[in-house]
């Protein structure tokens, strides 16, 4: 039997459903006792014939209005007279105190109230076209840094983050981090990527790209996971294809990411990817530098240029049209994409040509007839065949594996490879891997000991590549180890008179600077690579076809090779000269490297991309040709 609900409590229930609307209902009932307090005090004058002169009777609204303002200012009782008359304007008072008091309050936790909200980054951002970022980590200021260089061109750009972290917080980082964001407004927001309503806070479908994160705790695919899936199957999804680059850390999740984000999505392994680098650099000093001068917006880019005057010209013809661009390649009209073709390939009416430029708007195309190739001067390589190496790693991560399975493509048959970790579980991480041209040893021990690289005769190997501790390690002091170890290396290699071929992998890009002093080879920055990956792919998703062909081992791949197996030194020439030389042997030179430069970062460490090819240039023996090729 349900117990009678009596009108006392009916109506304080009811009182209390208005105040939890918040701040307008409160001022409201504030707003309601004023008046009936004046309503009150004027009727009682009125009736009672209360005034301050005895022979003046007020009016209802006359004394209405008295009320009223000695309820909202104290200091009028001061000039009243007449005892009765005080009285009753001495409790309109007291009642305007108290309301006024409460008013104040009220307005104030109100404010406060809005502006907390307000800096938690809840409002519904209106910017269209913008880029979107979901989640947060440390590539994020890379990426942005690389957006910003992006949009430079444009009057008015924005980029908007979505993420599990304090907006003031998000700010504040990134006001110390970028401080200049040129053209480009930056605006942060905070909320779950996973979360439906969260994502319609960013004005998801407006957005011409969208970026996911992945974030630095264990197990990140399974936010990039539900992330793709809360944009894609949005019930209030616009119909269009969305442009999403996420990143993955493992590959076993590769295929629930990609069955989520379908056509829609481009998935970067980054694990994967940082191990096709490392393993092409470590054999090729310098290459590192080739893939940051293609990945980022500043300098020379990859892009895609329908050229009809060129249709039913061959590829080699092709390559001579441009004297500011490079071109690498052929898009076709179905999507399929070629890197380096045969030189005989005919362009077709649909076709798309692949090209390095400074910008879209400098590939131009040449008006010259003669390219003054010097071809007595052309020279034949000597054969390059595949030989025993020995590779010496010092360090360890989960790239590691990978690393070795990808070296299998580039050694000869009987090659060693030795692995220096402290790691225990590394070998049971080496358990799954096949080798079929490498002898594998492994050490457990300090890669910063001089007395073990010592014992290691590191001197006998070909090629010596450091991987940075990431397991239960802060990225400084694990930085501060791969530094430690460049040191001994580079102070062996002074004492020995022995140059030693050495990559090192760096994880904070800043320790890069520090790390300059060890004359390394090459550094591999990790965060950075990806960072540059994902920016590139945001804004140009075919380019993600292009990468994959050029970071496979099969294939069509980017090479550093002897200027000696083009042409021969001593002799000024123009690059139409080298073009021409590396076309006979049906192979792409996109640019080339000066040894002289090898150590000095203002120039680049001596490579230069897509030079312009009338420009006369004097090689030496030791002096590089950047080439795509096939071998």
């Amino acid at each position: 039997m349900s117990r009678k609900v009596g009108m006392k409590e009916r109506i304080k229930y009811e009182f209390e459903n208005t105040l939890s609307k918040g701040t307008i209902a409160i001022i409201g009932w504030l707003a309601l006792l004023s008046i009936l307090i004046v309503i009150v005090a004027g009727t009682i004058i009125t009736l009672g014939q209360i005034s301050q002169n005895p022979e003046e009777k007020l009016e209802f609204f006359e004394a209405a209005w008295q009320s009223l303002m000695h309820a909202l200012d104290a200091g009028a009782v001061g000039a009243d007279q007449g005892w009765t008359f005080r009285f009753v304007m001495l409790l309109v008072t007291i009642g305007g105190i108290f309301i006024l008091s409460s008013l104040i309050g009220v307005l104030t936790s109100g404010l406060e109230s809005k502006l907390e909200e307000m800096r938690k980054g809840r409002s519904r951002v209106l910017e269209k076209n913008h880029t979107l970022i979901l989640g947060w980590s440390g590539k994020i200021f890379p990426i942005i840094s690389e957006i910003i260089i992006a949009n430079s061109n444009l009057k008015r750009a924005s980029i908007v983050i979505l993420a599990e972290k304090d907006k003031v917080e998000m700010e504040d980082e990134l006001n110390a981090k970028i401080p200049d964001t040129k053209t480009t407004r930056i605006i942060c927001r905070t909320g779950s990527p996973m979360d439906v309503a969260d994502l319609e806070v960013v004005n998801l479908d407006e957005a011409k790209s969208i970026i996911v994160m992945a974030l630095d705790e264990p197990n990140p695919d399974i936010h990039v996971i539900k992330t793709i899936l809360a944009i894609t199957n949005n019930p209030k999804r616009k119909l269009e294809k969305y442009h999403i680059v996420a990143e993955m850390k493992n590959q076993e999740n590769l295929p629930a990411a990609t069955l989520v984000g379908g056509d829609e999505a481009t998935i970067v392994l980054s694990p994967d990817l940082i191990a096709r680098v490392t393993a092409q650099t470590c054999r090729q000093s310098g290459l590192s530098v080739v893939y940051t001068e293609l990945l980022d917006f500043d300098g020379v880019e990859i892009y895609f240029k329908e050229e009809t005057t060129l249709k039913g010209k061959t590829f080699k013809e092709v390559l001579f049209s441009y004297e500011t661009s490079s071109v690498i390649g052929l898009l076709s009209k179905s999507g399929q994409v070629l890197i380096n073709p045969p030189m005989d390939t005919v362009i077709s009416e649909k076709d798309s040509l692949i090209v390095i430029a400074e910008d879209d708007d400098t590939i131009l195309l040449s008006e010259k007839s003669d390219y003054e190739i010097k071809d007595n001067l052309f020279q034949a390589p000597k054969p390059h065949n595949l030989k025993k190496e020995k590779t010496l790693i010092l360090g360890w991560n989960e790239k590691g594996t990978r690393i070795i399975s990808e070296l299998e493509n580039y050694v000869g048959t009987g090659s060693e490879i030795t692995i220096v970790s402290e790691l225990e579980e590394t070998k049971e991480e080496l358990k799954n891997i096949k080798f079929k041209k490498q002898k594998l040893k492994l050490m457990q021990a300090n890669i910063t000991d001089r007395n073990i690289l010592n014992s290691l005769n590191v001197a006998s190997y070909n090629y010596i590549i450091i991987l940075c501790y990431t397991k239960d390690m802060d990225i400084q002091e694990a930085d501060a180890k791969t530094l430690i170890c460049l040191l001994h290396l580079r102070d062996i290699s002074d004492k020995t008179g022995k140059n030693l071929s050495i990559v090192s992998e760096m994880l904070d890009n800043k320790n890069r600077d520090l790390a300059e002093v060890t004359k390394a080879d090459d550094f591999i920055v990790s965060d950075r690579i990806i960072s540059l990956m994902l920016s590139q792919l945001s804004e140009k998703k075919e380019l993600k076809k292009v990468f994959d062909i050029l970071f496979e081992a099969e294939g069509s791949e980017i090479y550093l090779k002897p200027v000696t197996d083009y042409v021969k030194t001593g002799d000024s020439m123009n690059f139409y000269t080298i073009l021409e030389s590396a076309a006979i042997k049906n192979q792409v030179a996109i640019g080339y490297r000066i040894h002289a430069y090898a150590n000095d970062a203002s120039r680049a460490y001596g490579v230069v991309i897509n030079p312009k090819k009338s420009d006369l240039i004097r090689f030496t023996s030791e002096d590089k040709i950047i080439v795509i090729a096939e071998e």
